[in-house]
Order: C-alpha cells, then structure tokens, then sequence
C-alpha cells in the first residue's frame, strides 16, 4: 500500500503562484510514477501532469504546459509549482500513484486550489 497526503492549496488571486505537495509514504519502492489531478465543480476529474520515477520524464496537459512544473525529491515527494495560475485552475488538487505505466492505482483526499479574477 501507499499512501498519498496533499497539502499546499489555497486562495490566490489570477497570476499568482502556489507549490503543492503530495508527500508519499509505505511501499513507495513500488512506484513508477506520479501524477497530479484536478477536479472542477460540476467537472470530470482530468489530468494535469505526470513524473515518471526514474529518469524524471515529465508529462503535461496543453491546459498547464508552460506555467505548471511538477518535480519530485528523493525522499519520494513530488510537488507541482503553479505560476501564473488564472481562475479555471480553480480545483481540487489530487496527487497519484502508479505501479504501472497504463494504472493509477493509489490516490490522496485532494487539496483545493481557488484562482480569484
């Protein structure tokens, strides 16, 4: 088992920045990627970006790229730096983990992320 636990998501205002953590813990060893989600009210959850665990490849959706980074460190946290954040990055932030390249197979409560206009 791993467990997933988000913190970082507040209030910003349009063009602001905020770090959000997912700090992993258990059988991390088994991870072979992570991932942040968002789900937006009324909204399907969708991806926002992904690191593979070894070697680093990043991966983006076209909504974030460019203004989201997502980084991870070896104590197996991983962060997502959102700059220049706009009002439909309102969300509920989740982190993911997945054994596998084609599975997300554990998920954290979400943080919430609000973008004021």
């Amino acid at each position: 088992q791993v467990q997933l636990v988000e913190s970082g998501g507040r209030l910003v205002q349009a063009g602001g920045s905020l770090r959000l953590s997912c700090a992993a813990s258990g059988r991390t060893f088994s991870m072979y990627r992570m991932g942040w989600f968002r789900q937006a009210p009324g909204k399907e959850r969708e991806f926002v970006a992904t690191i593979v665990w070894s070697g680093g490849s990043t991966y983006y959706a076209d909504s974030v790229k460019g203004r989201f980074t997502i980084s991870r460190d070896v104590a197996k946290n991983t962060y997502l730096q959102m700059n220049s954040l706009k009002p439909e990055d309102t969300a509920l932030y989740y982190c993911a983990a997945g054994l596998r390249s084609s599975t997300w197979d554990y998920w954290g409560q979400g943080t919430q992320v609000t973008v004021s206009s």
